[in-house]
This record gives structure tokens, C-alpha cells and sequence, in this order.
């Protein structure tokens, strides 16, 4: 039986549906940890911590193992995008998470499809919007306002409006460090890249912790188990395993299937949320589900025409 299975694991084509449900089930489970963490850990000392403890774990190990010592101008590249990617947008994704449910965090999040269409057309002037992409943009738009209903024309729970735009500003600034990293110049390994930009961006959010007086504050006798267990489970499935897999997907699938990530995680974030912490999922916020994930479906599917996506157009994440 034991021999079975591990001939079974040792197929090619079962390692990478393991990869797919690491990436699907683990970064779709990240917000649930991240609202479970911040529950008695200070906001940016345990994203700090995260990454910081993550990033150092993989490079001492790529290292170890052989993978070429970066640039000093590799390290300037990479603390850039650490800074955008983790520390502003992951770092506010955290903050939101403290007035804004899980599953509405990550359906909110989704939406850097749109922004990186954007900021591609106007900031590269490359990848003009077709028709299918537009009607993509569009859709996503109604869906947000469909979810975040500042007015609350349709009753029920409201969306806290300076999470809402915490979480806007994520999409954004996840988007800005896609497009930037795009076109920088990485180190050839993906994971010591990965491994320096959560250095960084665990070094930036330590910074922000300090300057915010979470070390005075934080009293380890009030950490629970659940945040602990919360924190441990970011560090190394979250970041490690989640992030080997991605890589690991990036190699051996074609990016438009790598691609699905990006509207399969919102749908088990919200799930996750409904079924272990009783986050409200209503008919308005499944309506607003809807739209916004047939928009990211829309635009990764029409975004370079009938050529299928690049790589480096797959927008990564390490949250």
C-alpha cells in the first residue's frame, strides 16, 4: 500500500495536482490565518515576522544548495519590489483584515487583474484593452460596487469604507509591483527572487511595526495558540510551501492554467470564511462574487488576444 502511493506521488502529473491544490487550497486559506493571527499579534510585527522569517529560511536553504549570491544591484531591485508587493500591499491587506471579513478581503483583492491592465496600457503604454478586456474591467467595477455598497442601497452588512480602501490599495500597489517587476532584472533562480523580496518586505514591515509601537506593546503572555498556530502556518505553508508549488506550477503547466489561481482562491477564501470563523455570505456579496470573478476570468482569458499569457504576465503573490 505505502509503495503504491508513493509511486503514485512520484508521477509527474500527480505532483503537479498536488502543486495546483497547494496553490488553490493554501493562498485561498492565507486571509482566514491572517484574520486569526492579527487576533492577538500586533498587525505589522506578525507580517514582519512572516516574511522576514520565510525569506531567510529560503535563501539560507537555495544557498546551501548552491544558487549564485545576489547583486548589490539585485538586492536594490528586489527590496523595491518587496517594498510594494509585501510590505504596502500585503501590509494592507492585514490592516483591512481587522474591519473586513476574510472572503471579502480576497474577493476585493482579486481585482489586481484590473489594475494591472491598466497600469500596463498607461504606465508602459503596451497591452491596449480590447473589447474582452474592457467588458472584464467594467464588470469588475459593478462587482466592487456591488460588494462595497457605500450607500448600502441593498440592506444587510456593510463593508467598512477605510478597510474597502485598504484593500483597493493593495490591488494597486500589487498590481504597480507586478508591472515594475516585469521589466526589472532578477536573479535566475524564481525563489531566491521570492526569497529576497519577503527579506525585504518582512525588514519594511518590522520598520512600520516600530514606528507604529507594536514592540512596546506586544505582551507574549496575550498571544493565543490560535494566533501562534495561525502565524507558524503563514510562515511555512503560506510562504514555502505555497510559493515552491507556484514556481513549481510555473515550470511544468502552461501559464493559462497557472493563471486560475487568481479566481479560484477569492471562491475558498470566502468558503473558508463562512465555514470556520461564520463570515455572513449573502446573496449580495455572491452577486458581487460573481461578477468579480468572471471579470478576472474575462480578462486573463482576452488579455493578449488569442496568444496565451507569459509568465511574467501571471501577476505572482506571496500572500
Amino acid at each position: 500500500m505505502v509503495a503504491a502511493v508513493k509511486r503514485t506521488l512520484n508521477l509527474p502529473g500527480a505532483k503537479l495536482i498536488m502543486a495546483f491544490a497547494s496553490v488553490y487550497l493554501v493562498w485561498g486559506s492565507t486571509y482566514l490565518a491572517i484574520r486569526f493571527a492579527i487576533e492577538s499579534i500586533p498587525t505589522f510585527l506578525m507580517a514582519g515576522s512572516r516574511f522576514l522569517i520565510s525569506g531567510i529560511l529560503v535563501y539560507i536553504y537555495l544557498r546551501i544548495r548552491g544558487r549564485a549570491k545576489p547583486t548589490l544591484k539585485e538586492w536594490k531591485i528586489e527590496s523595491f519590489v518587496g517594498l510594494l508587493l509585501l510590505a504596502l500591499a500585503n501590509g494592507s491587506v492585514v490592516m483591512a483584515e481587522h474591519t473586513v471579513p476574510s472572503g471579502l478581503a480576497a474577493l476585493m483583492v482579486a481585482t489586481v487583474s484590473l489594475w494591472m491592465v491598466l497600469l500596463n496600457w498607461l504606465w508602459n503604454k503596451t497591452e491596449r484593452p480590447n473589447f474582452g478586456i474592457v467588458s472584464g474591467i467594467v464588470i469588475g467595477f459593478v462587482g466592487l460596487i456591488i460588494l462595497v455598497d457605500p450607500q448600502n442601497i441593498s440592506g444587510g452588512t456593510s463593508v467598512d469604507p477605510f478597510g474597502a480602501f485598504l484593500l483597493l490599495f493593495a490591488a494597486f500597489m500589487w498590481a504597480a509591483g507586478s508591472v515594475y517587476s516585469k521589466t526589472a532584472h532578477h536573479p535566475k533562480s524564481p525563489m531566491i527572487s521570492a526569497s529576497m523580496q519577503m527579506i525585504s518586505g518582512g525588514i519594511f514591515l518590522l520598520l512600520f511595526s516600530a514606528l507604529n509601537g507594536e514592540f512596546s506593546d506586544l505582551n507574549l503572555s496575550l498571544v493565543s495558540v490560535k494566533s501562534s498556530l495561525s502565524l507558524g502556518y503563514l510562515i511555512f505553508f503560506g510562504s514555502i510551501i505555497g510559493f515552491g508549488s507556484y514556481v513549481y506550477i510555473l515550470r511544468h503547466a502552461s501559464p493559462a492554467h497557472v493563471s486560475t489561481y487568481a479566481y479560484v482562491n477569492p471562491v475558498i477564501a470566502v468558503l473558508l470564511g463562512w465555514f470556520f470563523a461564520d463570515e455572513i455570505v449573502d446573496e449580495r456579496i455572491l452577486i458581487a462574487a460573481t461578477f468579480i470573478i468572471f471579470s478576472v476570468i474575462l480578462i486573463t482569458k482576452f488579455r493578449n488576444g488569442k496568444k496565451e499569457l507569459a509568465d511574467h504576465d501571471i501577476p505572482k503573490t506571496t500572500v
